[in-house]
């Protein structure tokens, strides 16, 4: 932090941040980030979302998307907001991926645009996308949000293909989707193909995917092997970390399934 008041403080407002966050107290624990920030700088935020376990950080985040102002999802540090992303499905009610799993990918898909865009900040951006993407989980989480439209998502696989940085990202609709599906290519190509691979897991490399059309009818069968947003939202499901060391969230306010205790 930036000064030493606050490093001597920080212990103490991880502990509180952590409590109020387990007990379903967000706004309450936004109001510490704020403190905080008044009181020692935007880094003191940062700093206590670093030190969170990142099962906390997902909790907090989840709370939030872009039409909700949060100090944490404007200053969550990179690799802090990666690691949360492997707990995320566990915010979810179990209920919902099988009874409306393009709700959950909508939801997620706000999760990740508020803190990708929270900040006009071009190389914050890269590395928010390039952490998140570099881990199995997050390729899986991309995927989530590609399988809402798989083909505005090939019509730009093949545009950054033949493209490559000065793609437009112009497709024959408009999605919302598009332009994050650009702007993570543009920040890591390892991250952008393992993304792709994970949605369609026959091809290799997206080199393969230059010739696929898939159906205009997202109820009719492609001849290609896709998974479904609910097959993602599953498997991202089974990703998460096994956390039984770690504190029992209160059941007064339960915002998805037991996976974190």
């Amino acid at each position: 932090m930036s000064d030493e008041s606050s490093k001597t403080n920080l212990p103490a407002l991880v502990s509180q941040v952590g409590e109020l966050v387990l007990a379903g107290s967000l706004e309450h624990a936004e109001e510490v980030f704020s403190k905080a920030a008044d009181e020692h700088g935007d880094y003191a935020v940062a700093q206590v979302l670093t030190e969170l376990p990142p099962q906390v950080t997902a909790l907090h985040l989840s709370g939030f998307d872009g039409g909700k102002t949060s100090l944490a999802t404007m200053l969550v540090p990179p690799k802090a907001w990666a690691d949360s992303l492997a707990f995320i499905a566990a915010t979810w009610p179990d209920n919902l991926i099988e009874d409306d799993p393009e709700r959950i990918a909508e939801n997620l898909f706000n999760h990740v645009h508020g803190v990708v865009y929270a900040q006009d900040d071009e190389e914050r951006r890269n590395e928010l996308l390039e952490a998140a993407s570099a881990t199995d989980h997050g390729a899986t989480v991309f995927a989530i949000l590609w399988s809402l439209a798989p083909k505005e998502i090939l019509e730009v696989a093949g545009e950054i293909l033949s493209k490559g940085r000065y793609v437009s990202g112009q497709t024959s609709a408009d999605s919302d989707i598009v332009p994050l599906a650009v702007d993570l290519a543009k920040a890591t190509e390892d991250g952008w193909e393992r993304s792709l691979l994970e949605l369609f897991p026959e091809f290799r490399h997206s080199a393969e995917m230059a010739e696929i059309e898939l159906p205009d009818d997202p109820d009719e069968e492609s001849e290609f092997m896709q998974r479904s947003t609910r097959d993602l939202l599953l498997r991202l499901r089974k990703q998460v970390p096994s956390v039984r060391s770690m504190p029992r969230r209160s059941p007064r306010r339960s915002l998805g399934s037991d996976i974190f205790s």
